[in-house]
Order: C-alpha cells, then sequence, then structure tokens
C-alpha cells in the first residue's frame, strides 16, 4: 500500500480531512467516530428534536398486513434476503397435511405470534406519536425512535409515520445486504458504522424504552440500558416498557438472579411488563408526564416553592439534553 500522500489536480496535498485514505485508515477512527457524534446531533437540532421514546425488538419477520400475503422469515437481523425454505414457517397447507418438519411448525406459530406484536408496536407508536403531537412545546417531544431496520423497528416508524408525525432511524451498516425501512422521516435517517455510537444515540435522547420480542440485539441494547438506569448513570428517570410478559418470562428468569443475589430485589421495579398497546401506552404516558413533563420545583424561596419554566430553561442551554458531567 503507497504512503503516498494524493494530490489534488493542481499538484497540491489533499487537505487531512478530505483525504479518504487517511479518514478511512485506522489512524482516521476518531475522526469516523467524532463524525458518527456530531452529525447526528447536527440533524437533531436542526428538526428540533428534544427527546426520544425508544423501540427495541426483532427484526427477523415481516408483517402479515393482508391475508394474502406469505410472511417470510429473514436470513438475519437487518438482512432482506429471506432465511432458507427449510428455516421458514410452514404454509396452512403443509400444516393441515402434516407434511412439514417441527421447526417450521414451530415457525409457523411463532410467525402468528410475531405478527401480532409487530401490529401492536405499529398501533402502539401511533398512540403515543398522536399523544406526543398534541404537546405544546417548540421542540418534537418524545419521537418514536428505532434501529431503522425491518421487523419491529419497521413497525414503530410506520405507526408513528401514520400518525403524521417525525420518527427516527439509527441504521447500523451491516455486512450483509440490508438497507432502513421506508417509514423513516428522511431527514431523520441515520446510518452508523459503529455499533457504540449509535447505542450512545438511543440512550442519550431517550426518555422512554420499549422493548419487544427479539434476539441478541434485543437483549444487549435491553439490558445495556437497564444497567445504565440501574447504576443511575442516566442524568433523568427512564420509563421502560416490557413488552409481551410471557415471552420475556420464558426466557428470562429475573427471579433467579434475585434469588442468588446476582441483582437487587428493587431492580426489578426498573421496568413494567405490558401486553397490550392501551396498557404499554398508559404506563408511559403515566412515566413521561411524572417525569418529564410536570413542572420541577426550586427551591423553597419566602416558604413557597417555585415552578421550575423547564422549556423556557432548557432554549438557554447549548445542548439538547443533560448529563451528570
Amino acid at each position: 500500500m503507497s504512503t503516498t500522500k494524493p494530490l489534488e489536480p493542481e499538484g497540491r496535498p489533499l487537505l487531512s480531512y478530505e483525504n479518504p485514505s487517511f479518514v478511512n485508515s485506522p489512524d482516521g477512527r476518531i475522526v469516523r467516530i467524532m463524525a458518527e457524534y456530531m452529525e447526528p446531533l447536527a440533524h437533531f437540532r436542526r428538526e428540533h428534536i428534544q427527546d426520544t421514546v425508544v423501540f427495541f425488538g426483532s427484526a427477523r419477520f415481516r408483517p402479515l398486513d393482508e391475508a394474502s400475503r406469505t410472511l417470510e422469515l429473514l436470513d438475519a437481523t437487518g438482512s432482506t434476503k429471506p432465511a432458507p425454505v427449510e428455516e421458514q414457517p410452514a404454509t396452512s397447507e403443509e400444516l393441515a397435511s402434516g407434511e412439514t418438519s417441527e421447526l417450521r411448525r414451530s415457525r409457523a406459530e411463532a410467525a402468528v405470534e410475531m405478527a401480532r406484536y409487530y401490529e401492536d408496536a405499529r398501533k402502539l407508536a401511533y398512540m403515543l406519536t398522536e399523544w406526543s403531537m398534541s404537546l405544546k412545546f417548540r421542540r418534537h417531544r418524545f419521537v418514536v425512535t428505532s434501529g431503522g431496520g425491518p421487523g419491529i423497528m419497521e413497525a414503530a416508524n410506520r405507526g408513528a409515520a401514520e400518525a403524521g408525525g417525525k420518527t427516527i432511524g439509527l441504521n447500523i451498516r451491516l455486512p450483509f445486504e440490508q438497507s432502513p425501512n421506508p417509514y423513516i422521516t428522511p431527514s431523520l435517517c441515520l446510518e452508523f458504522h459503529y455499533f457504540f455510537m449509535r447505542k450512545y444515540w438511543f440512550a442519550y435522547l431517550a426518555k422512554a424504552l420499549v422493548v419487544f420480542p427479539g434476539g441478541f440485539g434485543t437483549l444487549d441494547e435491553m439490558f445495556e440500558l437497564l444497567t445504565l438506569a440501574q447504576t443511575r448513570k442516566l442524568a433523568k428517570e427512564m420509563t421502560i416498557v416490557i413488552y409481551g410478559s410471557q415471552y420475556w418470562k420464558d426466557i428470562i428468569n429475573l427471579e433467579v438472579l434475585v434469588a442468588k443475589g446476582t441483582i437487587s430485589p428493587k431492580d426489578v421495579n426498573l421496568f413494567q411488563f405490558a401486553d397490550t398497546p392501551e396498557d404499554a401506552f398508559a404506563i408511559l404516558k403515566d412515566g413521561l408526564t411524572r417525569n418529564h413533563l410536570e413542572p420541577a420545583k426550586k427551591p423553597e424561596v419566602g416558604g413557597a416553592q417555585q415552578p421550575v419554566d423547564e422549556e423556557a430553561e432548557m432554549s438557554l442551554r447549548p445542548e439538547i439534553t443533560k448529563t451528570r458531567r
């Protein structure tokens, strides 16, 4: 590999930040990391985004919008390529005839369940966006945000878009074929190379989190934010809703963690379960209102507490949200 610095047409060396061989090299990594901090921040400021509600969940299933549409299982998280035929859910004809494998039979049952979760996420995002748009603020509050891909992520962006609101997609570039879903607000569709920078933006603006059934990625994202809440590294109260109680109780036994002493009994109060969009919305609305809409109180002056105009104060701050340091 040549170490000669590329030249401009007139023979002058390229500026460092215009030199792709440097920017894309290991030496340029810090520049790329900083870009994935500053560019999203510029987008959020330009679009007047104050805070978000993040939806996590499986990317591997497509919705069943119409009776004639076939549900497909995707090959991998974020992929647009279907999984092999032997891994696809069995059709109704195959189930009726009994000519199918146990894997395909169980996948068929799961496909129906996951289609319900897709529609639930879509409805919840619609309800949340409709409510947040009724709030009178200079900036957009509680904007529905997802990982930008298919499945539950698509459902969240879709519901918010159908309600007429802005909606954010924080997409991750993966080695296999994949693309952002079409329901993200174009000016808020962001692409990341670094998982940790994408996670930073999930956590930084979020005032609430909704976790739908999912796999490794969903578990990773959920437990990272639960850990931040548990250790009080977040300078805010975050409402966390775990959607689909039976699914999560089947795969995670938190009572064992409490019994073995690896988490505190009060840690299970960091989140609440919900099984319907209506219940989840009620939890979100209550938590967001209590923690982020009801006026805070200034120290007592002359024996009486004075309410704080948070919106006026935030408009004077250089950053769009606060941190502990």
